[in-house]
């Protein structure tokens, strides 16, 4: 039985995120037309370690017709060891015969549908003349979401990178986005300033899009902050306990989940809904089904929108499968007998 083994560098070859951000769509519209399932999140904390481990699962089927599994590890203190702090596998099965397809790197994969999820939110909600865009967080997952909500709002004409624990950090990664927009993501973003938030608030207040995308567990993004009409796409709170926005917020927002039962169990409204600021009722819908047209989304200029996208299976599964045709028709990766 042979299956195909793709690397990092073999998934860099073959991945661009256009084709990534169809790919999650897809897989978002399979969820909404019942051609798709979630198994529940698995997680761990490793107390002494510093680190976390979730494992996230499930099928996309119709046309697809593939399962999987992916287990990520983040362990902070592998940055000490000279050692990743980020990893993990993913594996792919055909769902007629069970048979595996495909074993990879998962942090990769991760960090290309993660982006295209955040932007995905701002295509869908936000203003469709909005030219300014927030990202808290200047970790290597910020560059994926910036690349992608660059391609699918093409407006954007200034990014604003708000790092509040580590500003110099924020300036280095905004000096640096232009080159890796080019080198990694063949865009050209010379129409587009980039520019480290100095002022948090200020920033927050001018933006029209906000994606936030930290480990952070107390809200960093204050309601007093944001104009009306602003879309939040909510991407780090992935994990019980973390949450980025003020839960206020939420409140009178108009808001969508990636999976309903994931993002009030371990997404950004997770807090919001224990907290009373905001009720599982008062969810909108998924994503899936705005963009299958089942549900409406943005109401007003100035109504505040919200994605809380704790992250799906489906999406590493879609954009899996495409690495593996992509790979057999460029000869990349290897291939074993097991």
């Amino acid at each position: 039985m042979e299956i195909k083994v793709l690397g990092r560098k073999d998934l860099q070859q073959v991945l661009e995120m256009a084709p990534v951000i169809e790919g999650v769509e897809s897989a978002y519209r399979a969820k909404a037309q019942g051609e798709a399932v979630v198994w529940p999140l698995v997680d761990h904390i490793f107390k002494e370690q510093e680190g976390r481990m979730d494992i996230r699962s499930g099928a996309v089927l119709g046309s697809e017709m593939i399962h999987g599994a992916k287990m990520l590890n983040s362990f902070q203190q592998n940055r000490a060891k000279g050692l990743p702090v980020f990893s993990g596998m993913l594996m792919v099965f055909d769902s007629n015969t069970g048979l595996p397809l495909g074993i990879m790197d998962a942090s990769y994969i991760t960090c290309m549908r993660t982006g295209a999820a955040g932007a995905i939110g701002a295509k869908a909600l936000a203003r469709p003349d909005s030219e300014t865009l927030f990202v808290l967080g200047a970790g290597n997952q910020a560059a994926y979401q910036v690349a992608a909500t660059l391609i699918a709002c093409p407006g954007i004409r200034t990014v604003y990178i708000g790092d509040p624990i580590a500003p110099d950090n924020a300036r280095r990664f905004a000096d640096g986005l232009p080159a890796r927009m080019t080198d990694e993501f063949g865009i050209d973003a010379g129409g587009t300033a980039f520019i480290a938030a100095e002022d948090m608030p200020a920033a927050v207040k001018a933006s029209d899009i906000v994606i936030t995308i930290t480990p952070a567990t107390s809200p960093v993004i204050k309601k007093e902050w944001v104009s009306p009409g602003t879309h939040f796409s909510c991407v780090g709170a992935d994990m019980p306990g973390k949450e980025e926005i003020d839960p206020a917020i939420f409140t009178g927002a108009r808001v969508f989940a990636d999976d309903i039962d994931q993002c009030v169990r371990v997404g950004e409204m997770e807090l919001a809904i224990k907290g009373g600021f905001f009720d599982r009722a008062a969810i909108a819908g998924e994503i899936g089904q705005l963009l299958d047209g089942r549900v409406s989304g943005r109401r007003s200029e100035d109504e505040i929108t919200i994605l809380d996208a704790t992250g799906l299976a489906l999406l590493d599964l879609v954009t899996a499968k495409r690495a593996i045709e992509l790979a057999g028709e460029k000869g990349l990766g290897a291939t074993l007998d097991i």
